[in-house]
């Protein structure tokens, strides 16, 4: 009734499948798998269905005359499959189905496997983005550095300014002695003491601008507690934070970078991250994207050694991407864009003998699905890298900002100290 595959599943869900035939409900499982949505009985263990997602035609949630709270998939050819009595709930179902046939509904691409190609252009400008990387990482150390040079000038500087503070405070006491009627001496004024104030407040004043610009945002369906709280959303990741945001942008949460404990990969579309907790539960987020892949190859940089790949996810990717139905499928999508490259490109006034030399340029691909895949990930990974330099340069300018003041200060009060002790001499 389908076709063979070993796709471990996505997701699954325990349900009865209505067999039309028979005019009877069959209990099984309710399987998604990459391309795939099948039923398999529990009592044959044989799926009772089996289809493509791109033959998805439409999901809804319906009752029927038989069973309440039914979920219901139209396929191509106006077939009805009808699916009852799903746990943890039909919400639930269909927000996971609805979100992988949709997103594969706007890449349709991504079930096509190119034919085995030159790789010339393609490895090119892999190797040309792999340059770009390793020369902004060796960018990235420098400025790592040169921040650590940055904070032990600060770290000096505020022990000068914790030592004159000792100095005031010696002068104050040489300047007003037990013997002294009226307190202070006149020549010690307020406005100094209030400019002084002002002045370490304004230094101490910065702005984190480039910590919140966002390097890639992904929808998800979210669940903070079991698998029957499963909602639609958006997994944003930023520059020190992960946010969670619900379908409207509300803030659901966020993770700072710093609080982020563990991100286990369940399989390459579902992850969990943890922020644990001493005396309360931890926070824990479960998203399930389509997309994941994309978020994956940042969060692979930004937390490399909180990234945890579970057993699951191991088995997950030891199974072909791709079923035989798969390649029949992905030579019709390449046969109908081989006919379009036909129409389009090749030339109305091609003399009859050139014509195969320039259909076999036309259709000779420059770069695959793959090397474009790899390259779209390494520019991620570069944006990443430029906003996180981006962040690091701002820091270091606000840095810089502290130090001349903080020197200037400094100066400012080296001299008044020097004109205090002249005074007392």
């Amino acid at each position: 009734m389908t076709c063979p595959t070993r796709d471990i599943p996505i997701h699954s869900w325990p349900g009865s499948y209505y067999i039309n035939s028979e005019k009877r409900w069959d209990a099984g499982t309710l399987s998604l798998t990459r391309t795939m949505l099948r039923f398999t009985s529990d009592q044959s263990k044989e799926n009772l269905v089996g289809f493509r997602l791109s033959r998805i035609m439409e999901i809804k949630m319906e009752s029927s005359s038989f069973i309440f709270s039914t979920l219901t998939v139209l396929e191509h050819g106006n077939i009805k499959h009808w699916f009852g009595s799903l746990r943890p709930n039909r919400v639930v179902v269909y927000n996971v189905l609805e979100h992988f046939w949709r997103e594969r509904l706007l890449s349709p691409s991504a079930e096509v496997q190119g034919a085995e190609a030159q790789p010339t252009k393609g490895r090119e400008l892999i190797n040309l983005v792999a340059g770009a990387q390793r020369r902004l990482e060796d960018t990235g150390n420098v400025l790592h550095h040169q921040g650590e040079q940055f904070d032990n000038v600060m770290h000096g500087l505020g022990k000068i300014d914790s030592d004159l503070g000792v100095a005031d405070r010696l002068l104050s006491e040489l300047e007003s002695p037990p013997w002294w009627p009226f307190g202070k001496l006149p020549w010690k004024s307020q406005q100094d003491v209030k400019a002084e104030h002002a002045a370490r407040e304004a230094a101490c004043k910065g702005t984190g601008t480039g910590k919140h610009r966002v390097i890639t945002s992904v929808p998800a369906i979210v669940s903070r507690g079991g698998d029957s709280d499963l909602k639609p959303g958006c997994l944003m990741v930023m520059v020190s934070s992960l946010e969670v945001r619900d379908t409207n942008y509300v803030l659901l949460h966020r993770f700072q970078r710093d609080e982020v404990d563990d991100i286990r990969v369940h399989n390459p579309y579902e992850i969990s991250v943890r922020q644990r907790f001493i005396g309360k539960p931890d926070i824990c987020f479960r998203l399930l994207s389509a997309k994941m892949p994309e978020a994956m190859s940042v969060l692979e940089m930004q937390y490399k050694k909180k990234v945890e790949y579970t057993s699951e996810y191991s088995a997950f990717m030891t199974t072909p991407a791709t079923t035989p139905c798969d390649q029949d499928q992905g030579s019709v999508w390449n046969a109908a864009g081989l006919l379009q490259y036909q129409e389009t490109e090749v030339p109305i006034t091609v003399p009859a003998g050139e014509l195969s030399q320039v259909q076999v340029h036309v259709l000779k691909p420059e770069v695959t699905q793959a090397e474009a895949q790899e390259i779209r990930q390494m520019l991620m990974q570069l944006k990443n890298l430029a906003l996180e330099a981006e962040t690091e340069l701002e820091r270091q300018d606000e840095a810089l900002d502290i130090l001349t003041s903080s020197t200037d200060r400094a100066t400012m009060h080296i001299d008044k100290h020097t004109c205090r002790m002249k005074r007392l001499l």
